[in-house]
């Protein structure tokens, strides 16, 4: 085969080719190599074998070249692990380059062994990684110079006093994500609509959008809208806009806009969109999310047919069996409205809670309350993210038609117990008092994020999707 990836059938043969290769390389100058060593077949040779001292001395080295590297150590695990040849170069080419921009403080990233490879969504999972500490590493905004954030995730304003949880980076294990750059972004989305749907944090995920951008655009060629249902951020000079539609479960319920706070009084009409979706139709970019809101841990009232009957006719279903078909309808939706020569649809998956510290072992702490560092036990997986929601969500998409891309966001927001508003937000439309802010257990936000913060980081994965 031609293709730079080992297959199967060359494993038989790797170790032979792999030595008369070395021998060319560490011996280039010698002429004595074995005949039997051919390009395309490895035959018993025939006569006698004449080595020179040279060719010896290069076998031996070949050998320790094997210790050394401890070849024998590879399992068929490995062998599925494609990487295409094309990409690690182009990472051994572009890895010096980067080094000056990427100073960890507390995890200093040796780039001269480094083989990731330039961000490639077809090869690269941003889902596995870790997070570094970087103190040299500032956002591009603060809840003080963008304008458009809401005072629920504004936890400076809101008299949070540590930093750190700012300067963390997330490294993939296979890639280098590049780094958000708010020119790239907006010429990306030059002439096109970018819509984020779903609920308070996709909200959250579209003005961390909004504010890594409108720093660059002068006063008079941007232009805020605020609706809602639906809000829309323009940036004129680029005929672009960013904007974001409310709809907490995607599909209908009777508590999209008036808000019904008691769960047990919803309803959901699971086998209708339509309402919600005719504000997306001639969208460029589609970014979806829906969770938290199904996460009542009651049986969700689901309901076929027309409101007219109240509450007649409603079904309650657990929570999954209801989020299925109302996913359901969404792709059905999707598949059968949305142009994929036109419009680029993305799912950003659930964004995980941090209700129960005993979760990451620290069994005196109260949720997320004071907590300044991330987990660092890989694969840290809490009680706030739901599998089987997952799973439903994976199994639906996998199915459709057109192809919908996933920001997976789950697994490196659950190492993030330390980005969490906590008690610098809002409650009912006020600020959390400082008598209030004695009482975390009651009034510590584990739900939402800090902004700056983590969903920059969603954005900084969605903006690679978009090179």
């Amino acid at each position: 085969s031609s293709s730079c990836c080992c297959t199967i059938g060359a494993r038989k043969t790797s170790l032979l080719s792999s030595f008369y290769f070395t021998l060319k390389l560490l011996c280039p100058s010698s002429q004595n190599f074995p005949a039997f060593f051919t390009m395309s077949t490895i035959k018993t040779s025939r006569g006698k074998l004449s080595f020179s001292i040279t060719a010896v001395i290069c076998a031996f080295a070949f050998v320790a070249l094997l210790y050394t590297e401890r070849i024998s150590t590879l399992s068929s695990s490995t062998i599925f692990k494609f990487k295409s040849c094309a990409k690690r170069d182009a990472a051994k080419r572009t890895k010096h380059k980067k080094a000056d921009d990427r100073i960890l403080e507390d995890s200093t990233l040796n780039y001269a062994a480094d083989d990731r490879f330039e961000f490639d969504p077809n090869e690269c999972s941003v889902a596995h990684g870790k997070w570094l500490f970087n103190h040299s590493f500032k956002p591009l905004y603060t809840d003080r110079s963008c304008p458009y954030l809401d005072k629920q995730v504004s936890c400076v304003k809101n008299g949070r006093r540590d930093s750190d949880y700012r300067h963390w980076e997330w490294q993939p294990d296979d890639c280098i994500l590049p780094r958000f750059d708010p020119q790239i972004a907006l010429q990306k989305l030059r002439g096109k609509r970018l819509m984020f749907v779903g609920d308070s944090l996709q909200r959250g995920q579209w003005q961390s959008f909004v504010c890594l951008v409108e720093f660059i655009i002068p006063e008079d060629q941007k232009l805020m809208r605020r609706g809602r249902a639906h809000s829309v951020f323009k940036a004129k000079e680029y005929n672009a806009s960013i904007e974001f539609y409310w709809a907490p479960y995607l599909v209908e319920s009777n508590s999209d806009l008036h808000i019904i706070v008691d769960p047990k009084q919803r309803i959901l009409k699971v086998d209708s969109v339509s309402k919600h979706a005719k504000h997306w139709e001639d969208v460029d970019i589609l970014v979806f999310n829906t969770y938290i809101w199904w996460m009542t841990g009651l049986k969700i009232k689901s309901l076929w047919g027309s409101f007219a009957n109240g509450e007649e006719g409603f079904e309650e279903l657990e929570a999954p069996v209801s989020y299925r078909i109302a996913l359901k309808t969404w792709a059905n939706w999707v598949d059968s409205t949305v142009n994929p020569n036109r419009t680029r649809v993305f799912f950003t998956t659930m964004s995980p809670t941090h209700q129960r510290s005993a979760d990451w072992n620290h069994k005196d702490g109260i949720k997320c309350y004071n907590e300044t560092k991330p987990v660092m036990k890989k694969g840290h997986w809490g009680t706030g993210s739901d599998k089987r929601i997952m799973n439903v969500v994976n199994n639906v998409v996998e199915k459709m038609k057109l192809p919908v891309t996933f920001i997976n966001i789950t697994q490196l927001s659950e190492y993030r117990i330390d980005g969490h508003t906590s008690v610098y937000t809002e409650m009912g439309g006020k600020l959390v008092t400082d008598e209030q802010k004695k009482d975390p257990l009651h009034f510590a936000d584990c739900i939402h994020w800090c902004i700056p913060g983590v969903p920059d980081t969603w954005n900084q994965i969605l903006f690679a999707y978009l090179l």
